[in-house]
């Protein structure tokens, strides 16, 4: 998976004087009009949020069981998150401007590498590594901007991709780096943050994961599962396999993700055979 901006407080206004009556003045001889219950005004109750737009107080706090594999059990989604469009807070402050917008640091800065996953052993270096800030638009369509920790000679080519993305409208919940914490954590079942960099071995296999060397990214996991045989992750996001459903935020083979990231060379894993990783997007395909 924004501060607010500050300004100067208005001048207060200087309260306009009530009618006095001096002593000389003759009391007012007509009764003051009487009150009764219907003339006072009624506050009209704010409408419900539409189903799906709130997340519900238990996200990411109900850890799986875990299965040999170590990956968690897989359950039924829950009807909360049957067709999720969640709006979560920025976790950067907005870059300038009103419409898309990018920011891209090379090398990127000892404070942003410390609090993602690399670490000492991973098969790229910091020196390596562009930080990427973005500005997408959020299931609320409303800018949102987000950050993305990715190899340095790929940089500029993510950033066309989000920006064919910002230009077709299409929503994301989160778009942040991931922390090492979370990389380790046990299983909840319902993340969904869009990420690159995750310095780890690909799923369930020792061999390096694109997302290790900053060059996989990944889109709205828990529209976008992934499924080999029994297993799904996120595991609680098996209503999304239904991909003749479409609902906001999935991948379509025809839609702008495909071709956005298809425009810079990279490939799906929603094309692959063997298992599908709707979410995936990697430059060598795997």
């Amino acid at each position: 998976m924004l501060a607010a901006c500050g300004g100067t407080d208005p001048p207060e206004a200087t309260p306009t004087p009530s009618p006095t009556t001096s002593p000389s003045s003759p009391a007012p001889t007509s009764p003051a009009p009487s009150t009764s219950p219907t003339d006072t005004p009624t506050r009209t109750p704010a409408p419900d949020p539409a189903p799906g737009t709130v997340p519900p107080a238990w996200l990411g706090t109900r850890v799986l069981p875990l299965q040999e594999n170590g990956f968690g059990v897989v359950r039924p989604t829950p009807p909360e998150l049957r067709v999720r469009r969640f709006t979560l807070p920025d976790t950067l402050g907005p870059l300038p401007g009103r419409g898309f917008a990018s920011r891209v640091v090379s090398p990127t800065p000892q404070r942003v590498v410390r609090r993602s996953t690399w670490r000492p052993g991973c098969p790229v270096g910091p020196a390596d590594l562009a930080w990427v800030r973005l500005t997408f638009r959020g299931f609320d369509g409303e800018r949102h901007t987000g950050e993305l920790l990715v190899a340095a000679r790929v940089a500029e080519d993510l950033v066309g991709v989000f920006r064919r993305l910002w230009e077709a409208r299409f929503p994301m919940e989160e778009l942040r780096i991931t922390r090492r914490d979370e990389l380790d954590a046990p299983p909840t079942g319902d993340g969904n943050t869009t990420g690159a960099l995750a310095c780890r071995p690909v799923r369930g296999s020792s061999v390096t994961s694109q997302h290790a060397l900053g060059l996989a990214v990944d889109v709205n996991p828990f529209q976008n599962p992934y499924r080999r045989g029994d297993d799904v992750l996120p595991e609680l996001a098996s209503a999304y396999l239904d991909r003749d459903r479409v609902r906001p935020g999935v991948i379509t083979p025809d839609g702008p993700v495909v071709a956005a990231f298809a425009a810079i060379g990279w490939e799906w894993g929603g094309d692959w055979r063997t298992l599908e990783d709707y979410q995936h997007f990697s430059e060598n395909g795997r």
